[in-house]
């Protein structure tokens, strides 16, 4: 039998667990005896990959949220090392997380190891610096979208436009009406998708105004109904309990909201519009063509700091992709309940979101690279022999 080729890959939340097992799929064709080990998601871990911490470890957001939780997060960093030093991977991956992931993919880059970091971090937006230190720490990155190839390139930094996964699954077109159906969702419904983030610490500064908000929508329309599509069950529990501490157990009765758990794709294929906190899913909310606000809140401290070092005048995806306003943004004190009802009824009047199909439409064909074989053919030709 032949030795096992050992990828090393390291994910941090749940969008980096979908690119990793799209990853590994796709790199088996050309390497079946591929071990994949380090830290991943359910999805991974299902795929036979060997996850040494739980990928929740690393799912940490906001400058004190992670001083809280820095000293079990270098001692993770230190074994990860230690480990890789001892069972040397083909090539080290790191998916997104770029605060742990640049450093492991550094120390890992000394010892001579090929490294790869798969998704760029935001330095096109701030804190440009670390272009240098990403320079010095891999052997290629790989970019979902090709205003990111263009800055690297210009830093004469290794790069591959990959594109995304989410726009090679995704179809150009929706049938709407099969959506609610699987869902049991009445066609003449006004229904919109509400998803305040895949991690707890976002739930815990965007849901309570997401919340408020959806009672103020209910009490100008009651028509409208929601739905909360949970990435699993710890934050669809946690929603629950905002839900009832902001508006009590009655009041989420009586605006129609149905927390679900892992059917985000169906759900906001189904809706009307969606209102989301910024990240991945706007992408998604985007492919799928749908009219959206997007929002955002964390720490004051977070976003001091961050707000000051900020060179984008965009933080949606779709926003940048288009290099314009197509999503309204509602970031820190705008993410407000009144602020979000009027431009979720914005978004929703009539005409909306026919003015933004064709870029839509424009955007998701400019993505579509299959994304899976772009990163394994990437990685694959860095492995020797």
């Amino acid at each position: 039998m032949k030795k096992h080729i050992i990828i090393g890959i390291v994910v941090g939340e749940t969008s980096g667990d979908e690119l990793g097992v799209g990853f590994m799929n796709a790199l088996r064709e050309h390497i079946p005896n591929a071990r994949f080990v380090g830290v991943g998601g359910p999805k991974m871990i299902a795929a036979g990959f060997e996850s040494l911490f739980p990928m929740e470890k690393l799912a940490v957001m906001g400058i004190t949220e992670v001083l809280k939780r820095l000293p079990e997060l270098l001692r993770m960093r230190r074994q990860l090392v230690d480990y890789f030093a001892d069972h040397r991977p083909a090539v080290f991956m790191g998916i997104d997380a770029p605060d742990f992931n640049l450093d492991l993919e550094g120390s890992l880059h000394k010892l001579g190891i090929r490294t790869v970091h798969y998704v760029s971090p935001s330095v096109w937006a701030w804190r440009q610096s670390r272009v240098h230190t990403i320079k010095k720490s891999v052997d290629r990155i790989l970019t979902l979208f090709p205003f990111e190839a263009e800055f690297y390139q210009a830093h004469k930094v290794p790069v591959t436009f990959v594109g995304h996964p989410l726009a090679d699954e995704i179809p150009l077109a929706i049938d709407v009406s099969a959506e609610r159906r699987k869902l049991g969702i009445d066609e003449q419904a006004t229904m919109i998708a509400v998803m305040p983030g895949s991690r707890e610490g976002e739930n815990d500064f965007i849901a309570p105004d997401f919340f408020r908000a959806m009672r103020r929508l209910h009490l100008n329309n009651p028509r409208v109904t929601f739905c909360l599509p949970a990435v699993n069950e710890a934050r669809a529990d946690q929603a629950r309990r905002i839900g009832i501490r902001v508006l009590g157990k009655a009041i989420c009765a009586e605006i129609g909201l149905t927390i679900s758990v892992g059917n985000s794709r169906n759900v906001m294929a189904a809706s009307d519009a969606v209102l989301l906190a910024s990240g991945t899913a706007t992408l998604e909310a985007m492919l799928l063509k749908k009219p959206m606000v997007a929002a955002y809140k964390w720490g004051r401290i977070t976003h001091t700091v961050i707000s000051s070092m900020v060179k984008s005048p965009y933080v949606t995806l779709p926003n940048l992709l288009a290099d314009k306003a197509l999503v309204p943004e509602l970031i820190q004190e705008e993410c407000c309940a009144r602020e979000i009802v009027d431009q979720v009824e914005r978004v929703m009047s009539p005409g909306y979101q026919a003015a933004l199909l064709p870029t839509y439409e424009l955007l998701h064909k400019e993505l579509r690279c299959d994304a899976s074989k772009c990163s394994a053919a990437a990685v694959k030709a860095l492995i020797p022999g």
